[in-house]
């Protein structure tokens, strides 16, 4: 199949690629003087004559062959003749002004040495090496010398970004030898853990209430064989899909436009390859990732039901990795190349195998799944045929430590779903199709001022776009739809620490989001096309503290955001309190308020085919005015011989929500109303963990109804009000085998029924009381193994095996009311998916 892609908004293009030139161009030129290499001293001592105006006087032979490392960062005459001294074996002596004799000296100790990574014995370059007053920096052989008065040998300290601080004293022989000294690389980790291997190995709870995810070395949920975040976080209490799908996942009864999600920090609009079944974000990429349901970082804008933050691998790899992998939907590949010791690019990319394989069962599975009560389904008078599907994306991830306190990055995602398929009557046929693309990039600079001071910059673009062709043959027209979002970010932080107890983080936030819908009909002509554009300014500040025995941590903050077109100015406070008592058992105290200007709405349950119906759109304070929300949570956990209980109660609220962004099926379907919802619930959680196995089973309770004053009844159950969920699981990990198992149970979904098979008066469905009645409790098992087999001494076999709904349980997840040709009510059903199984295959070199 020829894919065809229609581009993005090329303003958007280029002010992406100009954004990040600029960017890249900016730092690599402003702190080239890091780049570690060493000058001739005469170039500095010329620039210092010029800057000064100083005269230095020396022999042409003492200077011959001295070389030193330029800095920009001294003020004073004296701190650059310090600086220079304490690189090579000569003296400074002011004479008569402005002169400055320079003499060969002989009362000095050299010390020299490498430093090296412990882990992989590799040399690293730029690595600070300070002692007394005097400093140097290694080069590209992680080779170091200074030259000491006998009287200033005391402690030799060395620092590298992204490694531990080692502090010995110096070794000084009569031979000269050189000293190895070897640094430890540390975990990045945003925040401080107060739990451990939460469920299964790999995911941990931070004192902040976060979940914290590191795919580097992971266990295994149930029904997974790759680490797919957004599949992942599902296995936690309060999380869940109602329709199981990466695009629509729920946290405390959200809607999933309700979620920040970002990657490296950039903000993503689109969330699932095959229109929600399977994640965009590649688990090869993917290197941690936190969850955030309450107490949200006042740095953090939008996401008034949570938020999934994803981010790359930080490390700079000093050998080449390669992996390449294969399932029952997609290929992958992936690489991380070295770029010298202090950079590395990873790649990676996936596409699905669709055009080299007609069918798997996996395939089968997601396509009905993704087919029903769409235009692909089959009717009386007209049905799909050459149905073809591809999806594609492509991750890129630099890394550049410019020096020990620079370091730079660089990403870029590109993201393709495209389904086309032919429409046939009778006699005549036309094509039809839909595309889902989403193109990201960003460059990130941070600078370690001190060991008080960091602060950060990025700058990202990020655009997605939605297109479909409907080929009407009944109506013989074309309908073309599209919806296309390009926002662009800046964002500058600094994080100041005070002392051992308090750290302050601030910083400012510019984004600027515009949102174009077209609704574009050939016969009759009719087109209307709507673009809309806000801009957003934020400040914030948060302040963190941490007790002098560790026993408490608390954040508290607040982010101010101020929308000049629609006048909007709002406060928002942060709160997060995490206590111990004891070693046993710790209290967590939540709470916070947010707001966000997009939101996603249904026109028309046949937009875009029926199959991804939803479309993004801007606030504008009239009838579709910012959603705000505010939440508190109380939560209490006992950790003790392996044993965990937890148990958190939280309320939230969410106002100013629109009818149309909630897909009201029933007599409120299409309706221009604004509302409210309250959730009310408990996240209950009991896990044992063993050496080699992890068992758990967490309850959770949640009330979540609606409140619209405009309908003739306000109060009612939410769509997705999941009154009852029950989590059973368990995984096992020994050497090179894991297992993993599970069975997920919860009461069914709200649906309306009818009072009668006629239409009322007016001819329309004559509903019952909305969301009276429920669905069929939901039940679900999965299994999932992987098993890794080392071909080589650098060589190893990865294979796994996922087994989704086991006991092919038919769960249905969706029922509503549509009148047919003749004028009468007739129920149509979606279903969850049936028994699925997949497989995977990948070696990693």
């Amino acid at each position: 199949m020829t894919i065809k892609r229609e581009s993005l908004s090329q303003r958007s293009n280029a002010k992406l690629y100009a954004v990040a030139l600029f960017f890249v161009l900016y730092f690599l030129n402003g702190f080239s003087v890091y780049a570690q290499e060493k000058i001739h001293i005469k170039l500095v001592l010329e620039q210092l004559e010029q800057i000064y105006q100083v005269k230095f006087t020396y022999a042409d032979d003492v200077l011959d062959q001295v070389f030193v490392v330029p800095t920009n960062e001294l003020s004073t005459i004296d701190q650059h003749l310090e600086f220079l001294e304490a690189q090579t074996l000569v003296r400074f002596s002011k004479t008569t002004p402005p002169f400055i004799a320079i003499q060969q000296r002989n009362d000095l100790i050299k010390l020299c040495g490498f430093i090296k990574d412990y882990a992989d014995d590799g040399f690293l370059q730029g690595a600070t090496i300070q002692i007394h007053n005097q400093a140097t920096i290694t080069n590209q052989d992680g080779y170091f010398e200074l030259y000491l008065k006998p009287e200033n040998q005391k402690t030799l300290k060395i620092d590298f970004l992204g490694y531990d601080t080692l502090t010995v004293a110096p070794d000084i022989n009569e031979n000269n030898t050189c000293s190895t000294f070897y640094l430890n690389q540390k975990e990045e980790i945003l925040e401080a853990i107060f739990l451990q291997d939460y469920l299964t190995k790999g995911i941990e709870k931070s004192v902040d209430g976060s979940f914290e995810m590191d795919f580097s070395d992971f266990g295994l949920v149930p029904g997974q064989i790759e680490s797919d975040v957004l599949q992942t976080i599902q296995a936690l209490p309060g999380i869940q899909s109602v329709d199981e799908t990466v695009s629509n996942i729920n946290i405390r009864g959200g809607t999933h436009d309700q979620n920040l999600i970002t990657w490296d920090g950039i903000k993503m609009y689109q969330s699932g390859h095959f229109f929600g079944l399977i994640s965009i974000f590649n688990p090869n990429i993917t290197d941690h990732a936190q969850l955030i349901k309450n107490g949200t970082h006042a740095r953090h804008g939008d996401g008034i039901s949570g938020s999934i933050l994803m981010r790359s691998q930080e490390k700079i790899t000093k050998e080449l990795r390669l992996s390449a992998g294969l399932n029952l939907i997609n290929a992958d590949v992936f690489t991380d190349i070295p770029l010298g010791q202090r950079s590395s690019l990873q790649i990676s990319g996936r596409k699905s195998l669709s055009q080299f394989i007609e069918t798997t069962p996996t395939y089968t599975e997601y396509y009905q799944r993704i087919a029903q009560d769409t235009e692909l389904e089959s009717d009386q008078q007209s049905r799909a045929s050459d149905v073809s599907f591809d999806f594609y994306d492509t991750n890129l991830r630099w890394n550049y430590i410019i020096s020990d306190k620079d370091r730079l990055r660089a990403n870029f995602l590109l993201i393709a779903n495209e389904l086309i398929f032919t429409e046939n009557a009778t006699t005549i046929s036309r094509k039809s199709s839909i595309d889902q693309n989403s193109i990201a990039g960003g460059v990130w600079y941070q600078r370690n001022w001190n060991d008080n001071l960091t602060t950060e910059v990025q700058v990202y673009e990020t655009d997605y776009n939605l297109r479909s062709i409907n080929s009407n043959l009944l109506q013989r027209f074309r309908f073309l739809q599209k919806n296309v979002v390009s926002e662009t970010g800046i964002k500058i932080s600094a994080v100041k620490t005070i002392s051992k107890k308090l750290q302050l983080t601030s910083g400012y936030d510019f984004i600027e989001t515009g949102i174009t819908n077209l609704n574009d009909i050939d016969d009759p002509l009719y087109r209307d096309k709507k673009r809309r554009v806000l801009r957003n300014h934020a400040v914030y500040s948060q302040v963190g503290y941490t007790s002098g025995n560790g026993k408490t941590s608390a954040n508290l903050g607040a982010r101010y955001t101020y929308i000049p077109r629609l006048s909007f100015h709002r406060v928002e406070p942060r709160l997060s309190v995490n206590h111990k008592f004891n070693k046993q058992f710790t209290l967590e105290v939540l709470g916070e308020f947010k707001h966000q200007s997009t939101s996603q709405i249904i026109n028309l349950q046949d937009d875009f085919l029926g199959i991804e119906k939803r479309r993004w759109i801007l606030s504008n304070e009239t009838d579709v005015p910012i959603i705000r929300s505010r939440q508190v949570s109380l939560g209490l956990q006992y950790d003790n011989k392996g044993w965990l209980v937890s148990g958190e109660g939280y309320s939230k609220k969410v106002t100013d929500i629109t009818a149309r962004s909630q897909n009201f099926k029933n007599q409120y379907k299409g309706l221009l109303a604004t509302g409210a919802y309250t959730v009310n619930g408990l996240d209950f959680l009991i896990n044992k963990r063993f050496r080699k196995l992890s068992s758990w089973m967490s309850y959770s309770l949640a009330k979540n109804t609606y409140d619209f004053d405009s309908f003739e009844i306000g109060d009612f159950s939410n769509n997705i009000d999941i009154r009852h969920t029950v989590t059973l699981g368990t995984s096992y990990s020994v050497k090179a085998l894991k297992v993993s198992g599970g069975i997920k149970y919860n009461s069914g979904l709200p649906t309306t029924t009818i009072n009668s098979d006629s239409v009322d008066e007016n001819n329309s469905i004559d509903f019952s009381s909305p969301n009276a009645e429920r669905l069929k409790n939901y039940l679900r098992l999965d299994l999932s193994a992987t098993y890794d087999v080392m071909l080589g001494k650098r060589t190893k076999l990865h294979t796994g095996i996922a087994l989704i709904n086991l006991s092919n349980t038919q769960n249905e997840i969706d029922r509503y009311y549509e009148l047919n040709s003749d004028q009468r009510p007739m129920p149509t059903s979606k279903y969850a998916l049936g028994f699925t199984p997949n497989a995977v295959v990948r070696i990693i070199f």
